[in-house]
C-alpha cells in the first residue's frame, strides 16, 4: 500500500522520496546516490552556467542508470540555457521553482520529460495543471531556503483538492513519520532537502553539515521581506540582516547583503557570514549517513508506523 502512491510509476522510482533541489548542495554526486537508493535524486541548476549544469548531469549519468531530475530556478540569468541543456540531455524529470514554467512545458513534454513545479498555493497549481504539469511539489514554509507563507499541513491538502495529478509534500519532513503524515494528507510522496545535506555523498562543506547537525529547534529563522522570505540557521549574517531591517534600509541594500552568501556557506564553509539554508527539521538531523541508509530508515519507519495504525 505504501508504494502504490502514483508517483513511483510516474517517475519510475522504487520509493516515493524526492531529494530537494538545493542550490550548490544538490550536485550530480548526491542526485546519483539518492537515485541509486531508490528515490529520485535532483540536480540543482540554480544560477549555474549551462556548462556547469551539463557537467553535473554527466556526473550523475556516470554513476547511475536510474532516473534523476534537474531543478530549474526561474530567477536564474541562465534560465533559457538551462532549459536547453535539459532538453539536449533528455533529463527525465524537471522540477521548477521561483516562477511559472508554462512556456517551457510543451518543449519539455515533447521529449517525454516529466515536469513537476514547486507551488506554494493551490491557485498556481490549478493553472499549471491546465498547462500540462505532471505533478506538483507543495512546499510549506517549514522548509529551508526560499519559502512561502503557508505551512505544509495546511497547504498540501489544499493543493491535493485543487488538482487531479499527484502531489508531493515538502517542508518539515524528515523521517517515515513525516512520509506517512504526508500520505494521510493526500500526497503521493515527499520531497526531503535538509536531511540530505548531511548525506555522506553530499559535497557541501563539513562546516555546513555540522551547522545543521548542531541546530536546535528554534535555530532556523525567516529572513527577507514580503514575497522573498528565506529560512536559514541564525548566525552573524542574519543579525546583520536584522540590523538593516530595523534601520529601514532599501531593498537594494538588503539584496546586496545576500549576494554570494549561499555559496560562501556551502562551498567555502563560512557558517558565520554565509547563508546556512536549512529547514526546521534541522534539529532532528544528528549525523552524517549514506543516502541509501537515510532512505532505508525512512521507509522502514514508515512501514512500522503504517503497521501500528492498522491495529488501531
Amino acid at each position: 500500500m505504501l508504494l502504490d502512491t502514483g508517483i513511483c510509476p510516474l517517475l519510475n522510482i522504487k520509493y516515493p522520496i524526492i531529494q530537494g533541489g538545493m542550490a550548490w548542495v544538490a550536485t550530480g554526486e548526491l542526485a546519483a546516490a539518492v537515485s541509486e537508493a531508490g528515490g529520485l535524486g535532483i540536480i540543482a541548476a540554480g544560477n549555474a552556467p549551462p556548462e556547469i549544469l551539463r557537467r553535473e548531469i554527466h556526473k550523475a549519468r556516470a554513476t547511475t542508470d536510474c532516473p534523476f531530475g534537474v531543478n530549474v530556478y526561474y530567477l536564474s540569468p541562465y534560465l533559457e540555457e538551462a532549459i536547453k541543456v535539459v532538453i539536449e540531455e533528455k533529463v527525465p524529470v524537471v522540477t521548477t521553482g521561483a516562477g511559472n514554467p508554462g512556456k517551457h512545458l510543451p518543449a519539455l513534454k515533447e521529449i517525454g520529460t516529466k515536469v513537476i513545479p514547486v507551488v506554494s498555493s493551490p491557485v498556481l497549481a490549478k493553472r499549471l495543471e491546465r498547462a500540462g504539469a505532471d505533478a506538483f511539489i507543495a512546499e510549506g514554509m517549514e522548509c529551508g531556503g526560499h519559502v512561502g507563507d503557508i505551512t505544509t499541513l495546511a497547504l498540501v491538502p489544499q493543493v491535493v483538492d485543487a488538482v487531479s495529478v499527484p502531489v508531493i509534500a515538502a517542508g518539515g519532513i524528515y523521517d517515515g513519520r513525516g512520509l506517512v503524515a504526508a500520505l494521510a494528507l493526500g500526497a503521493s510522496g515527499v520531497q526531503i532537502g535538509t536531511r540530505f545535506i548531511c548525506a555522506a555523498e553530499c559535497t557541501a562543506h563539513e562546516n555546513y553539515k555540522q551547522a545543521v547537525i548542531k541546530a536546535k529547534e528554534r535555530d532556523t529563522i525567516l529572513t527577507g521581506y514580503e514575497g522573498h522570505f528565506v529560512r536559514v540557521i541564525k548566525n552573524k549574517l542574519t543579525r546583520e540582516y536584522d540590523k538593516l531591517i530595523k534601520e529601514n534600509s532599501s531593498l537594494e541594500e538588503l539584496d546586496n547583503l545576500g549576494i554570494g552568501r549561499l555559496r560562501a556557506a556551502v562551498v567555502d564553509g563560512d557558517v558565520e557570514m554565509g547563508s546556512v539554508m536549512a529547514g526546521q527539521v534541522a534539529a532532528m538531523v544528528h549525523k552524517i549517513q549514506p543516502a541509501r541508509e537515510i532512505i532505508e530508515e525512512i521507509m522502514s519507519q514508515a512501514q512500522e508506523v503504517l503497521g501500528r495504525l492498522k491495529k488501531l
